[in-house]
């Protein structure tokens, strides 16, 4: 393939290319997730039946729960439609973590992006050529945002200019939520932060703490390097601090930070993240107060985390080195697309009986028994229809093309879609963060009834694949309060076409 004969379509996912070094225009596609779906392990089914079906859960429901109810209907008369309301209304435990969250916004244009990225000096015309045309097909609008840093004449990269963004994104995401939920700062228990590619000292949860005062026992925890999934890691590290801690708010802060990160390089491996990454964060507040149900939005139902970093390819297939000329960068290898489609395989296949409904359980035990009695050859597994476990899905905006593999694989309608890649139009790919925004808009589109399931799902360096599952505790059907919500002034626009697979 010539230099300039580069199909563009071929470029659209970061993950796709294949980069031998930073003179070499030769770029190999892999231009498809694995398809996951036609091939399931059955250790991870096991492993998803091992979290619901265990030696204590079933002696529960098969002995002791029966004698349970048996004594409880002789000592209080209740008749059995009774304690069917009784089960349908149950109040929140103590182990159930509840959410509320906001997001800042901030704005670039692509047009202002690509002539930064032109007068800066520091790229030659082929990367700023190969720049030009990943920006025209990734996905992203003209409201997203690069801290002042980099947008500087000459660029200001610095650990002040770092922390200075650090500091814009979390404090502004929190003065918002604190505001909004009327709890104080003093009041927090528990403090999460994730920030992969900035780890300065003091850490960014002890600027947190010194700015808000916060208590001398506070829990904290800064959690770094752990790529775009940090956010669900997050917030399963919440959920099992919550659980030791009785009557306690968590507070978990995502985000990421790009001053420092910026690649000024010609490697294209590591120029593709300058084209997709914008600045952004979000704010979360849990608690496991039983005052707190009539107020809460979700529950957290279930946390899955898969970590294929025992294996080599999947470890080195985002890695932050040195390009050959010093500059660092984070590399996105060739094989991402199918390390990320065997992650999201596992997840799925472990998640799926904690979610899936009888039915499609049963369809799929069924089909089970019939490959083990019969040639495997001969009986194809039965894939589970996920959009009658969940309502909403909030998938990782980590671009177009992932999007656009994801949707082919799940058989997800536009709508299904559109938190998503209106995310990324709107705010690009802010890591850990997105997929409060993708909440937030589908909460601003006013979709959001009492009862229903949304599954977060996200892919982190590692390589890992993280999924949580909430439920609406309360109807939103419009949002009254629009404190913290990034869509404020925006919804109304939305959604607008963007490109995709099917239209390129």
């Amino acid at each position: 393939m010539g230099r300039d004969s580069i199909d563009m379509d071929k470029e659209r996912l970061t993950a796709e290319m294949n980069f031998k070094d930073s003179s070499s225009a030769v770029i190999k596609i892999r231009r498809r997730l694995p398809d996951f779906l036609q091939s399931v392990k059955l250790k991870y089914v096991k492993l998803g039946y091992g979290y619901s079906c265990n030696a204590a859960t079933i002696l529960i429901f098969a002995l002791i729960l029966p004698l349970f109810l048996h004594l409880l209907v002789q000592l209080t008369g209740l008749k059995l439609h009774h304690l069917s309301h009784l089960w349908s209304n149950r109040t929140v435990q103590l182990d159930t973590e509840t959410i509320t969250g906001s997001a800042v916004l901030l704005f670039l244009f692509v047009e202002s992006f690509l002539k930064m990225t032109e007068e800066s000096g520091c790229f030659n015309e082929e990367t700023l050529q190969f720049q030009r045309r990943i920006s025209a097909k990734a996905g992203l609008g003209d409201e997203t945002y690069l801290p002042r840093g980099i947008t500087a004449r000459p660029p200001n990269l610095c650990m002040k200019e770092a922390r200075l963004e650090a500091e814009a994104v979390m404090f502004g995401a929190l003065d918002a939520l604190f505001e909004k939920t009327g709890v104080q700062p003093r009041d927090i228990d528990i403090l999460v932060v994730n920030c992969s590619l900035f780890n300065p000292t003091p850490s960014l949860s002890a600027m947190i703490v010194n700015h808000y005062k916060l208590r001398t026992n506070i829990k904290s925890y800064n959690l770094g390097g752990m790529g775009c999934s940090a956010g669900l890691i997050s917030i399963d590290l919440a959920k099992d601090l919550l659980k030791a801690n009785p009557n306690s708010y968590a507070v978990v802060v995502s985000t990421e930070n790009i001053t420092l990160n910026w690649y000024f390089g010609s490697d294209r491996s590591m120029l593709l993240s300058n084209c997709i990454f914008r600045m952004g964060g979000a704010a979360i507040l849990l608690s496991n107060k039983s005052s707190d149900r009539v107020r809460s939005k979700y529950e957290l139902v279930h946390t899955v985390r898969t970590h294929k970093g025992a294996d080599d390819k999947n470890f080195n297939c985002v890695y932050q080195r040195e390009d050959e000329t010093g500059k660092i960068g984070v590399r996105l290898a060739r094989e991402l697309m199918a390390v990320a489609g065997d992650a999201l395989k596992t997840n799925i296949t472990t998640l799926g009986p904690l979610v899936l409904p009888f039915t499609e359980q049963l369809k799929f035990f069924v089909s089970l028994v019939r490959r083990k009695l019969l040639k495997r050859s001969r009986v194809k597994p039965y894939i589970p229809d996920f959009k009658l476990a969940f309502e909403h899905f909030c998938i990782h905006a980590g671009g177009r093309g992932v999007l656009d593999e994801m949707q082919k694989n799940m058989e997800l309608s536009e709508w299904h879609m559109e938190p998503s890649r209106m995310t990324l139009h709107r705010f690009g790919n802010t890591s850990s963060s997105s997929l409060w925004y993708e909440l937030a808009y589908t909460e601003a589109k006013g979709r959001v009834s009492k009862g229903d399931r949304v599954w977060q799902i996200a892919f982190g360096s590692g390589f890992k694949c993280n999924s949580a599952v909430w439920k609406a505790v309360r109807d939103m059907p419009v949002v009254g309060d629009w404190r913290g919500n990034p869509w404020d002034d925006s919804v109304d626009k939305y959604p607008v076409d963007v490109p995709t697979a099917s239209s390129s």
